[in-house]
């Protein structure tokens, strides 16, 4: 008998870009531009200027655009925090219920992650698509599940 995780991991491993719908795709597509000009907004603000010079101090063989600032490169982990910080700065990013952000806590590590590949590897718009949908499910799913997060309105 598998376990819940077992089942979940197995359920997420399984999916690939053919079970993307042309609603799926055109909705994500809207997400991520909507997270994008959110982001790029996002790294004007204070706080995101403050991650990113704490960030500096990391280097690494591989490395990731921080976003509105093509000559500012960090490594995939924390180019992603960095972009993440943008996304949530400025709080307009999309929103769920129970309350959660799901588009800037997965799009800038899926990009992040996609950039750091290498030439000969470098994946598809429909595979980070697809990558970008496991990530909103994976958190979606775990959101259901989790007791706090229905609790979140209530606290508020």
């Amino acid at each position: 008998s598998q376990t819940v995780t077992e089942n979940f991991a197995k359920v997420i491993h399984g999916l690939n870009a053919n079970q993307l719908t042309d609603q799926v795709i055109q909705r994500s597509k809207r997400m991520i531009l909507d997270t994008l000009g959110v982001g790029l907004l996002g790294t004007s603000t204070e706080v995101c200027h403050k991650v990113a010079q704490y960030s500096k101090i990391y280097s690494s063989d591989l490395s990731s655009t921080i976003w509105g600032h093509l000559d500012f490169r960090l490594p995939p982990l924390y180019a992603a925090f960095v972009n993440g910080v943008a996304v949530h700065s400025m709080d307009f990013d999309d929103t769920w219920h129970p309350a959660t952000h799901p588009s800037g806590a997965v799009l800038p590590a899926v990009i992040a992650l996609s950039e750091a590949f290498p030439q000969k590897k470098k994946i598809s718009g429909l595979d980070l698509l697809l990558a970008f949908n496991v990530g909103i499910e994976v958190q979606g799913r775990l959101l259901h599940f989790s007791r706090e997060a229905r609790n979140i309105p209530k606290r508020y």
